[in-house]
């Protein structure tokens, strides 16, 4: 497994993702602060989706550097779900922190993001219009059957019904670079607030998506620091409840929020639920012999070698994402 950079013996058991939260959160405010220093800013400018994980950094930068210090960007497009905005302007009002709420749909119209995603669409489904919602999805369930990582669209109109079909690479492609123009455009904004403020742009990627190539490069993933990039999703939620995030925002379903059709991050690119994806993935990073991940998590052999081929197929597919530019060594 290329990933792997952890040497010796590792233990692995079921509460081997527990952490102690309050050390974590000081170890956390302590890197931020430094990172702070180390840049020569003054402040974080950090972007609220109305998420776990932003919700999360935003509570961090704030225990970190004090309410003045940090200004939350809420940035919404005509596809977003509303329940993001208003949950991210709740969590905003509960910690008195500076706000700017911008509507990005002009910016993404600009660049004609919406129309070269529908023009990709509509050669598959030639009655998709704007009244239609569509979504992009993996297979279900890893653990439950053998599958490969072949994209479906899936469309539905304005009765509920639905129509899916196997994306082709070319479509996926033409489909998935109009729609991260969505994250390459908050980005922008996001940098022109920060050099205004002379603030540092905090980023919002948990570990399983650092990993697994789940963010886009120079949109989520064009960022100054990363706090929770070492982190799984599950002690992420076990943050939340110490750092006392909303529980509205602690029970909503992880998702994209990029497509007008509602999709949940396991739906869409990670397949397994994240209380067995999390020890997995730890048990795969550290070469964990199948065999003790199979006792542990009660799962079988074939189970087990699905999830770790799943990893590692789109740990080298996304390496790309993870790489700083090229140069030329003359």
């Amino acid at each position: 497994m290329s990933s792997n950079s952890i040497k010796g013996p590792v233990a692995f058991h079921k509460d081997v993702l527990q952490i102690d939260c309050e050390d974590t959160t000081d170890k956390l405010c302590s890197f931020i602060i430094s990172q702070m220093n180390n840049l020569r800013r003054k402040g974080a400018v950090i972007g609220i989706s109305g998420g776990i994980d932003s919700a999360v950094c935003a509570a961090l930068c704030i225990k970190a550097l004090g309410k003045d210090r940090v200004l939350g960007l809420i940035l919404p497009e005509r596809e977003s779900n509303p329940i993001s905005s208003q949950y991210a302007k709740s969590l905003a009002q509960e910690n008195d922190i500076r706000t700017l709420t911008i509507d990005i749909t002009p910016s993404v119209e600009c660049f004609g993001a919406y129309e070269k995603r529908n023009e990709a669409i509509k050669e598959l489904f030639p009655e998709y219009n704007d009244q239609y919602k569509s979504k992009i999805t993996l297979p279900a369930e890893l653990l439950t059957r053998d599958s490969y990582n072949f994209f479906r669209l899936t469309i539905e109109d304005n009765e509920g019904n639905e129509k899916s079909k196997r994306l082709s690479n070319e479509y996926f492609q033409r489909i998935i670079a109009a729609t991260n123009i969505k994250q390459r455009t908050r980005m922008i904004y996001l940098y022109y607030f920060a050099e205004v403020n002379d603030y540092f742009v905090c980023g919002t990627t948990n570990r399983n998506e650092t990993i697994q190539g789940f963010f886009v490069k120079y949109g989520d993933g064009g960022v100054d620091i990363e706090p929770i990039a070492s982190l799984y999703k599950t002690q992420i939620y076990q943050l939340a409840n110490y750092l006392q995030i909303s529980k509205e925002i602690i029970t909503r379903a992880p998702s994209p929020d990029t497509y007008s059709f509602a999709v949940s991050d396991e739906e869409f690119y990670f397949r397994i639920p994240y209380d067995k994806l999390d020890l997995l993935l730890y048990a795969w990073e550290r070469n964990i012999p199948s065999t003790q991940v199979c006792e542990v998590m009660n799962l079988t052999e074939s189970q087990v070698r699905r999830a770790f081929r799943d990893f590692n197929s789109k740990y080298k597919a996304t390496d790309h994402l993870r790489r700083l530019p090229i140069t030329a060594d003359l």
